[in-house]
């Protein structure tokens, strides 16, 4: 069975320009996502699927294929993953690749592990998932959320106004790093990610979103402070 990854990294980045490969600790931080893939030894290629020539060339240069520039109509702002995926998909097809299966990784993927890599894999494999990806818990239980309607408060779920926090069922989000899947499921249901998926629970530590400068501060001091713990 054969395995490939593949990094959807676009060239447009308005919050952050540049965002995917902007230097983090010293290189582009694609590079982190394209190295820790191909350590892995879990893909037989890993791919960069992205309209950016100066990514492209980055992307090279760190070890990972780029064999043609994605379409414009899947580089645009209201192209979804699953259409640049597919895309990767079926350009392959054409020069006679196949895969078996085939993991998304994002460009910003800093805390990616090889374990947890190959337990998503596992756990697709013998549960006969589609997808797999890697989950957080909510920091605190979303049941006791609240949102703002006509400048008034209000409880989404009142029901729970009185209930303690340790007695409510935890809820998880998208860790934002990878995904397993199958390709021709995903060919088939652009939004594979609502059925059959399984999932690998990550501590907070190792989550962080990137989508401020903000955000790519902490980052930095999460990153750091993780490296410094997996040295020892």
């Amino acid at each position: 069975m054969k395995s490939i990854a593949i990094i959807p990294a676009r060239g447009g980045s308005k919050r952050i320009p540049k965002k995917n490969i902007k230097k983090f600790s010293g290189k582009p931080i694609i590079n982190y996502s394209i190295e820790a893939a191909l350590k892995s030894g879990l893909f037989s290629e890993v791919i960069v699927s992205t309209d950016s020539e100066e990514i492209a060339q980055i992307s090279r240069a760190a070890g990972a294929l780029v064999p043609f520039l994605r379409s414009k109509e899947n580089a645009n702002d209201i192209a979804t993953t699953a259409d640049a995926l597919n895309e990767v998909t079926l350009e392959l097809r054409k020069i006679g690749k196949d895969f078996d299966f085939a993991c998304c990784i994002y460009p910003t993927a800093l805390f990616m592990a090889k374990g947890d890599l190959k337990k998503g894999l596992d756990l697709l494999l013998e549960n006969d998932f589609d997808t797999v990806l890697p989950v957080v818990e909510f920091s605190y239980p979303i049941l006791r959320s609240f949102k703002i309607e006509n400048e008034k408060l209000k409880m989404n779920w009142p029901e729970h106004y009185d209930s303690r926090s340790q007695d409510l069922e935890a809820s998880y989000h998208d860790a934002g790093q990878w995904y397993w899947y199958k390709p021709e499921k995903l060919l088939e249901n652009p939004t594979l990610f609502t059925t059959n998926t399984g999932a690998v629970q990550l501590t907070e530590d190792r989550v962080q979103d990137i989508d401020s400068e903000t955000d790519w501060q902490i980052a930095e001091l999460k990153y750091k402070s993780w490296k410094s713990r997996n040295q020892h």
